[in-house]
């Protein structure tokens, strides 16, 4: 196993095992499959992995409780444990502590190694900020309660500096992947945090699993033309673990095969391990990737902003990605879940004002209707 330093004075194995797509019993989120479950996540700290990171609300609030299982009979000292503060249910100042104990009941535990607020946007951070939450981790620091502070985000980089410059965080949680350099935290993001001493957990390698798939054909024939053969999730993997600010990648291993896939990768995926004809086969794979896009977007956010609060370019990225990876119900969720409902794709009045800056001359407004309209519940 390969280990980096994180967090000022820790050793991370280079992959860590995210707990939130686990294998389920009868479609239902909520029904673990213990039995192969409990192999999988063994078996990965028998071969080294020693960062385990769970959250309130994976698979429908039993994930923690699972987690505090399998890490029993000793397995609880090989590991640090990461678990999540659910931000969006903190009202009042009090939920801070009464969320923090209850996580700490399920998992079984009198301290978390790592605690992060969880997915932390403008409005979510303005939020708990307010109500005091900086104040509350360095008390519950102080009592032992966590060891190390964090925050794993979803929102744009000017957000992300903001946050990053607003406290001693110990690490973040940032999405990255070779195809969302400059979507969310991003490469600059990466950069910033790295800068400041602070350590980097990578979220989405492999982009909710969609990089791990069978690509287009025209994808594939890219990759088929290295000398060297490799599975589009280990290009992922290693294009990810290639950066030195990586601390460390959270996959959400779903089968036994997907967890020794991982292992075999980490050994070698050091940093700059990539020479420069790896690095220029993966940024064409990139952009044949953008050019299967329906919608010519650029993000260049002329159109930007909206007089009535929609983020145009982010909603026409999650339709393109619910027909570039073939995934609408992925797509579908994002926008349900994580656009906030002021910034979709619904609250167009077809003013216009968008079309006539755009470089591309794109029919935005037509373009919107069709987004809601595929995407909405």
């Amino acid at each position: 196993m390969q280990y980096r330093k994180f967090a000022k004075d820790l050793e991370v194995s280079a992959l860590g095992f995210g707990m939130m797509r686990l294998p389920i019993l009868n479609g239902d989120e909520g029904q673990i499959d213990k039995e192969k479950a409990f192999k999988m996540v063994r078996y990965a700290i028998d071969n080294g992995v020693n960062y385990i990171d769970t959250a309130y609300p994976y698979h429908k609030g039993n994930s923690e409780i699972f987690t505090a299982e399998v890490l029993k009979g000793g397995y609880r000292k090989k590991v640090l444990l990461a678990t999540k503060m659910p931000v969006w249910l903190v009202n009042e100042k009090d939920d801070f502590e009464r969320l923090l104990n209850e996580q700490l009941n399920k998992l079984e535990t009198n301290h978390i190694d790592c605690y992060l607020l969880h997915a932390l946007s403008k409005n979510s951070w303005e939020k708990v900020y307010n109500l005091g939450v900086l104040d509350f981790l360095v008390k519950a620091k102080n009592e032992g309660k966590i060891k190390k502070i964090g925050f794993s985000f979803h929102d744009e980089f000017n957000v992300f500096k903001d946050i990053i410059d607003a406290f001693e965080w110990d690490f973040s949680q940032i999405q990255f992947n070779y195809l969302d350099e400059d979507e969310q935290a991003g490469l600059r993001g990466l950069k910033y945090a790295h800068s400041k001493g602070i350590s980097i957990i990578v979220m989405e390698p492999l982009k909710g699993g969609k990089l791990a798939k069978e690509p287009p054909e025209k994808v594939k024939d890219i990759w088929n033309s290295h000398n060297v053969k490799r599975t589009p999730a280990e290009w992922a993997l290693r294009y990810v673990l290639n950066f030195e600010e990586v601390s460390l990648l959270l996959s959400e291993m779903s089968t036994i095969e997907q967890v020794e896939e991982n292992l075999k990768v980490i050994n070698d995926a050091y940093p700059y391990s990539l020479n420069e004809e790896e690095i220029k086969l993966i940024k064409k794979v990139k952009e044949t990737y953008k050019s299967l896009n329906q919608i010519g977007c650029t993000s260049c956010k002329y159109c930007m902003p909206c007089p009535f609060g929609v983020d145009i370019p982010r909603n026409f990225s999650v339709y393109n990605s619910a027909f570039i990876y073939n995934d609408l119900e992925g797509s579908r969720k994002v926008y349900n879940n994580y656009i906030n409902k002021e910034n979709r794709a619904e609250n167009c009045k077809e003013c216009g004002k968008c079309e006539d800056v755009c470089p591309q001359k794109l029919p935005i407004r037509s373009l919107l209707k069709d987004v809601h309209k595929t995407l909405a519940e």
